[in-house]
């Protein structure tokens, strides 16, 4: 991983407002999830939207929860959410953005996502220990996000 920020990108043969619909829906975040630790939405989550904030019931091993903000909101273009654990441990971890950049072209749409680490704790030991594993789980979440909207 050079930098701060992993990317990968996929062309999605559907239409941007189909999949931005998805991105914002926190509900269906666990069914795109291509890790296997977003387990559930905590109660209360709403369609997103700028200033949102959701929190999500996580699991690699051991259960934890974390919290999460919409920093960027450009419906059907760009969505990105920063990501805490809850209460005063986030003081002391987390800070990763997840972003989702939606660009139409032809045959679909040109879906980018990224884990930037620039503003995260931990950023050290995430680019050592988990680059290459969410690597891998960003290339299943965009395969499953062709999944579903395929399926729309």
């Amino acid at each position: 991983m050079d930098g701060d920020v992993l990317s990968v990108e996929r062309v999605i043969p559907a239409a941007a407002p189909a999949i931005f619909a998805l991105l914002a829906d926190p509900a269906k975040h666990p069914e795109i999830d291509g890790s296997g630790t977003v387990v559930k939405t905590k109660e209360g989550a709403e369609r997103l939207q700028l200033g949102s904030v959701f929190g999500m019931d996580m699991r690699i091993g051991v259960p934890y929860s974390m919290v999460s903000t919409v920093i960027e909101f450009e419906p059907d273009r760009c969505i990105a959410w920063q990501s805490r654990p809850p209460g005063w441990s986030g003081r002391f971890g987390g800070g990763r953005i997840w972003r989702y950049e939606l660009e139409p072209v032809e045959g679909g749409t040109l879906v980018r996502e990224s884990w930037d680490l620039s503003q995260d704790k931990q950023r050290r030991m995430l680019k050592l220990v988990a680059a290459a594993r969410t690597r891998d789980a960003m290339t299943k979440t965009l395969e499953r996000i062709e999944q579903i909207t395929a399926q729309a």
